[in-house]
């Protein structure tokens, strides 16, 4: 049995910093949230592979503790980067970890993919780090939303497990029209797709 010692020290934040957007932050998380000790290899990889401009406005699909959101305001810092969870403990470490490391420019709210997401709001970029275990329906609903929510020449960042390469490519192709493969490693595939400006979406079924 664990001493009431040993139980607060597991209750306690987990602290370690990390390098985000070029700076240095104090990252706090807990158990219970995705690679509480550290930022992950998939995270990692997707993070090195965004291309961002410094005024694009940002979602952070299923943020965890923040670390993709926390880069995207970094490099985006006339934007506006929002990053969402469907996981309570999550959006309240993001927002933690924003107001920590007095990033002022993102801010997390709780939302189950798109479905908290004010319908009027438009992003340059949207990124995610795909888990696996969301299942393949959620994954398209993912899809089929990013898309309704870019601004023309906007741009969709997906890192996944390399299992789930293939079907991100077909879909991909279906929902935007196109495709390109950024990054493969070891274990994680690195993908972007782009609203195309002329392509008519209402048309495309």
């Amino acid at each position: 049995m664990l001493s009431k010692r040993q139980l607060d020290k597991l209750r306690a934040d987990i602290r370690f910093t990390a390098e985000l957007g070029g700076r240095s932050l104090m990252i706090h998380s807990t158990w219970g949230l995705f690679s509480p000790r550290g930022i992950d290899e998939g995270t990692r990889l997707l993070i090195e592979h965004l291309e961002v401009r410094p005024a694009d406005d940002c979602l952070d699909l299923g943020c965890g503790y923040g670390p993709i959101g926390l880069a995207l305001a970094i490099l985006a810092p006339e934007g506006r980067t929002l990053m969402v969870d469907k996981d309570f403990v999550a959006v309240r470490y993001s927002n933690r970890n924003a107001e920590h490391n007095a990033i002022r420019n993102a801010r997390a709210r709780l939302s189950n993919g798109f479905d908290q997401i004010d319908p009027d709001l438009r992003f340059d970029l949207i990124a995610s780090n795909l888990p696996a275990k969301v299942g393949k329906e959620m994954i398209s609903l993912y899809l089929h939303d990013a898309r309704d929510r870019l601004r023309p020449g906007g741009r969709l960042y997906l890192v996944a497990i390399n299992g789930l390469r293939q079907y991100l490519k077909r879909n991909l192709i279906e929902v935007f029209g196109n495709y390109e493969k950024l990054k493969q490693g070891a274990r994680y595939t690195v993908a972007l797709a782009r609203l195309e400006d002329a392509y008519d979406f209402q048309d495309a079924g």
